[in-house]
């Protein structure tokens, strides 16, 4: 039992170069959970310049902004944010699912940590609660889980 080998990574940014992709659709949540992830990114050791947020129209528009930022090699972790009520069509199913699985593939690609902060909800009520209400902040969530991985990564 002695000789098991156990990689984990610490919720520390620092030294990590960290880039939030935040879908400006929604705005209104979507500006806390990025406060939320900038925030913690800060309060775990990251330098302000090491941290940067590009804005994108929507959710559906996450993954190229992603990919955009991973082929430059100069980011260690991403983190993806947005919001993504459900209405009357089934226009939720195609946003949501393409932005989680271009999210992904980014991951696979370039194999640096791409984590998903995008809520997928059926009402503005849930979206807040999520957004720094009572269930917490998914960004500031999403930001610490990618820097974790960065450094089970690093660590690996």
């Amino acid at each position: 039992m002695s000789d098991i080998q156990i990689h984990h990574g610490a919720p520390d940014a620092s030294g990590l170069r960290v880039a939030v992709v935040a879908a400006r659709f929604n705005e209104a949540i979507v500006e806390r959970l990025v406060d939320g992830a900038t925030g913690a990114l800060l309060r775990h050791g990251a330098a302000p310049a090491d941290v940067q947020v590009a804005w994108a129209p929507g959710a559906f528009e996450l993954p190229v902004v992603l990919r955009k930022l991973a082929s430059g090699g100069e980011v260690d972790a991403l983190v993806a944010l947005g919001c993504v009520v459900r209405g009357e069509t089934p226009h939720f199913d195609y946003v949501a699912g393409q932005a989680a699985s271009g999210s992904e593939a980014i991951a696979r690609e370039y194999g640096i940590p791409v984590a998903f902060g995008v809520l997928t909800v059926d009402t503005w009520d849930q979206a807040v609660q999520r957004a720094g209400g009572k269930l917490g902040n998914k960004g500031a969530e999403a930001a610490l889980a990618a820097v974790e991985t960065a450094n089970l990564l690093r660590s690996l």
